[in-house]
């Protein structure tokens, strides 16, 4: 091991294996500093060390292996370059961990981190990390927050740069940019490491990216889960998997995955925020059971784009992700859009009927709107009755039994015939022929189709579909 002499300026300190061994034996259930620029030779083996603190600060490390390593205090690795891979497997930190401007590259089997069952009490700070392989945090439980702000993730050696399922997180996940300050003492920052922070208008920022797939199905998340300003680079079949996730909020406001699929089947949320400029496009989208309560929208997003939001995450037909946001519509007080959602839910549905059926729904369409538009009911009664009465009007029937018929009324008789069931003793009175029988049919034809389509959306906007 060798020192600066006094006086000198802090030169590397070169540590060997054995020195590393030696020193973290004689440290071990105490705290143990390194805050100097370090270099260590040999991996630096831990399992099932305990400690207070752990810090190693600006360090070159082979490789950190520290299995079950548990901490009472920190265990702090920032700014460090590890050549082959931290593992952390079930490891206890008991308060912070903190991985701030870490460079990680792969070990052989492909991992950068491997924490699977790690458990950290309060936060995870991993802010501007570089991590060259797989990210994985499988069963991983974080007291507080999981900060990745600014990091950038990637595996171009397999599906997925962070594998992180059944992730536990009691507040939020943060996977979004970070402002840069202009030294790591500056305001935001935590001496002597400098942490990164959330960026105010501005500010120079550094966005969370991702080169490779993301795995955080069936994670808990007590607070949020942030995408903001988040860049998904995948290839076609890689995926941002969020499988039956639970927050209270999902925030995807990052930017359009060029390729790949963002998958929300199953996932459950109370507050949306989204943008429309975030969501793939047709294909590369699957919401199958997703289920959520209350849009928030940043920025310009009509019902148009929501319905096209819907579209892209249905090329084939299922009637839940309209029902669902029609259902949020109406939890807002945006009854209208409601109904609009639910008919577009009726033309799609449409197109996978038979002929005969797809018949009788374009005919419904174009009179009533599916009865989500009752008043076309009204406006073609009123068209039909005038065209009645003024047909009748110049060619009116004979009276079936001379003597016995009511005064001859061309406006009765016309919208008796247009009324199906109610009875104004008109139509029955008279005898027409010819054209004018050809007519009253048409008339009583077009009644009863608009009694049937007035019933059928009646009847669909009491079950609420």
């Amino acid at each position: 091991m060798t020192e600066p002499a006094d006086g000198d300026a802090p030169a590397e300190l070169q540590l060997t294996s054995a020195e590393w061994s030696m020193w973290q034996a004689f440290r071990n259930g105490s705290t143990c500093t390194c805050d100097l620029r370090c270099s260590i030779c040999g991996e630096v083996v831990l399992p099932e060390s305990r400690f207070t603190t752990l810090r190693l600060v600006n360090c070159a490390i082979p490789r950190v292996e520290a299995a079950r390593l548990h901490t009472e205090g920190d265990l702090h690795l920032p700014r460090c370059v590890v050549h082959s891979g931290i593992r952390l497997t079930d490891a206890h930190i008991g308060t912070d961990l903190m991985l701030n401007q870490t460079v990680v590259h792969k070990d052989r089997q492909g991992r950068s981190i491997m924490a699977d069952g790690m458990t950290v009490t309060q936060d995870l700070q991993a802010e501007m990390l570089e991590s060259y392989g797989e990210l994985s945090l499988r069963g991983a439980t974080i007291g507080v927050s999981l900060s990745l702000r600014g990091s950038r993730l990637s595996n171009p050696f397999g599906r997925r740069a962070l594998n992180a399922p059944q992730l536990t997180v009691e507040r939020t996940l943060y996977l979004t940019a970070a402002g840069l300050p202009n030294s790591p003492f500056s305001s935001g920052a935590t001496p002597p490491y400098g942490t990164a922070y959330t960026p105010s208008r501005g500010t120079r920022v550094q966005r969370f990216e991702c080169e490779g797939g993301m795995r955080l199905d069936d994670g808990r998340f007590g607070d949020a889960v942030d995408f903001e300003h988040a860049r998904f680079i995948m290839e076609s079949d890689q995926e941002l998997s969020l499988r039956r996730i639970q927050t209270p909020e999902l925030r995807f406001l990052g930017e359009r995955p060029q390729r790949g699929r963002v998958i929300l089947s199953g996932a459950r949320v109370v507050n949306l925020v989204d943008k429309s400029a975030s969501w793939p496009g047709l294909g590369g989208l699957w919401m199958a059971g997703f289920a959520y309560e209350t849009l928030i929208p940043r920025g310009h997003f009509p019902l148009s784009l929501r319905l096209q939001w819907v579209a892209a995450a249905t090329p084939e037909y299922a009637p839940e992700p309209y029902e669902m946001l029609a259902a949020s519509l109406r939890t807002t007080g945006e009854d209208a859009d409601a109904r609009e959602v639910l008919l577009a839910k009726q033309r799609r549905r449409r197109e996978t009927l038979p002929l005969a059926a797809k018949t009788w729904g374009f005919l419904q369409d174009w009179t009533v709107a599916y009865g989500y538009r009752p008043g076309r009911a009204a406006v073609w009664m009123a068209i039909l009755w005038a065209i009645g009465t003024i047909y009748f009007s110049m060619s009116p029937p004979p009276p079936l039994k001379t003597g016995e018929t009511p005064p001859w009324n061309p406006y009765l008789y016309s919208l008796d015939l247009l009324l199906p069931v109610i009875d104004l003793n008109q139509s029955g009175a008279w005898k027409p022929g010819g054209g004018a029988q050809w007519a009253a049919a048409v008339l009583i034809l077009a009644g009863w189709v608009l009694a049937t389509t007035v019933a059928a959306g009646a009847s669909r906007l009491l079950r609420r579909q």
